[in-house]
């Protein structure tokens, strides 16, 4: 039986994916201490927790809130990492990530998390301070009037100062040079039909908020391509990802366009949010996996950024338009080629969709466990939802999705696939805030 370019890339993602699933990561505190085998939790206080993540998001919507050449990952991990800081400051439960500052026996912890979201977000966005401002006064509201509440606020202004004043040297904010592309086969330059201006040249210089640098899990290198892999992954491209294509299904169209309607790195944030609001869950267990979440998604993007300004591999849309300069014989090339979707302006390998959904699921597995069924919607693509029998499911669609778009090739999807399981196994271990047994 004829093998066709879609089974060809179920298979490898399948291959790929085979043993990500399994026991979740024993709890250990970051120091190696052992966390408590269970805590109290008491339900629905995670709220103003989701409130907060979902502001992030509306401000990251806001035109010109951003600065251009710094992801917005950092900004969720900032958040997170405060929030969380904040609370164990006061709880005392599991180790902090980095700070715990002195905090009274009456201190309220949601209090702290509250003024420690506040503040990060008021200083990473300083125009947007009035509706912070008046985001903190209503949710501080809903917490009785008292010495806790008030050494609560300072716990949270004092961690969240400490937190960005520690990230403040970290490369973010370094402007990249010009980038000049390469003239060879195989090198990256930008795409039609704009030709934009490549992006985060620099972010995998960007200090990392676990790893110990952006290389610790660049993959290794793409096949040549003057091989046959290489000929075999981009015709899969050339045929599934060609915005006239034939022989991608009225689905795989769906989910090209649903999983490139909006940030990626939003849409995990919002499964989260959605699973904390459905599950009650704490103050505690909420900060925790966001914690781990963003902390994962800043790390696995930086490292995504080192792997694909080292290697500088042209998109399919470039190397499908001048096939016949390769010297390929397994390529024909198609100067008239045109994906489905507008190619992001940064070199193909590895893929950002498959590190950061990899990433995630991995986090969200450790806690939920690895069959939890759930329904994935997009601000970007209002009124569709995907339904999945797993975070692994959903990350394995997000990641087909981008041949389906005609951005990347199997093997770039195949890299970022195991970059994001790699960062977020270590985030998970050097946090050790993940229960053991996963849910």
């Amino acid at each position: 039986m004829r093998t066709t370019p879609r089974a060809l890339a179920l298979a490898a993602v399948a291959a790929v994916a085979a043993g990500v699933a399994g026991p979740a990561l024993a709890a250990t505190g970051s120091h190696g201490s052992a966390a408590p085998a269970s805590v109290a939790f008491a339900p629905g206080s995670g709220q103003s927790a989701v409130d907060w993540n979902h502001e992030l998001i509306t401000i990251l919507g806001t035109p010109g809130a951003q600065p251009a050449t710094v992801h917005p990952t950092r900004s969720f991990a900032l958040l997170q990492a405060a929030e969380y800081d904040a609370v164990t400051s006061i709880t005392r439960v599991t180790a902090p990530y980095l700070f715990s500052v002195p905090a009274p026996a009456g201190a309220r912890p949601d209090a702290a998390a509250d003024q420690a979201a506040h503040d990060v977000l008021t200083a990473l966005y300083p125009s947007m301070k009035t509706s912070l401002d008046q985001m903190l006064a209503t949710e501080l509201a809903a917490i009785p009037n008292g010495p806790g509440k008030q050494e609560g606020t300072a716990v949270g202004s004092r961690v969240a100062g400490l937190l960005v004043a520690f990230r403040a040297a970290d490369g973010s904010a370094v402007t990249p040079p010009p980038f000049v592309p390469g003239t060879q086969p195989g090198d990256y330059r930008p795409t039609p039909p704009a030709f934009p201006a490549p992006v985060f040249t620099n972010w995998g210089s960007v200090t990392p908020f676990v790893l110990s640098s952006g290389s610790q899990f660049r993959p290794g290198p793409p096949p040549a391509i003057t091989s046959a892999a290489y000929a075999r992954a981009l015709n899969q491209v050339k045929s599934l990802g060609q915005d006239t294509s034939t022989t991608r299904t009225a689905d795989e169209t769906t989910q090209a366009q649903f999983w490139g309607a909006a940030p990626i790195w939003n849409v995990w944030n919002e499964v989260a949010q959605k699973l904390a609001v459905s599950r009650h869950a704490s103050l505690e267990r909420t900060v925790t996996v966001f914690e781990n979440l963003d902390l994962a998604l800043a790390d696995a993007t930086i490292g995504l950024y080192d792997a694909k300004y080292h290697y500088l591999l042209w998109r399919p849309v470039t190397a499908i338009q001048l096939g016949n300069t390769i010297g390929n014989p397994g390529i024909t090339g198609n100067p008239t080629w045109n994906p489905l979707a507008a190619t992001a302006p940064d070199p193909s390998y590895p893929g950002a969709h498959a590190t950061i959904s990899e990433a995630a699921a991995t986090v969200l597995s450790a806690f939920y466990g690895d069959d939890l069924k759930l329904t994935v919607s997009s601000d970007g693509d209002p009124g569709v939802t995907r339904s999945f029998g797993s975070f692994q499911a959903a990350a394995n669609e997000a990641t087909m999705s981008r041949i389906f778009a005609g951005q990347h090739t199997i093997t770039d999807l195949a890299a970022g696939q195991q970059l994001g399981r790699q960062v977020a196994r270590f985030v998970l271990g050097h946090l050790g805030s993940a229960p053991a047994g996963g849910r």
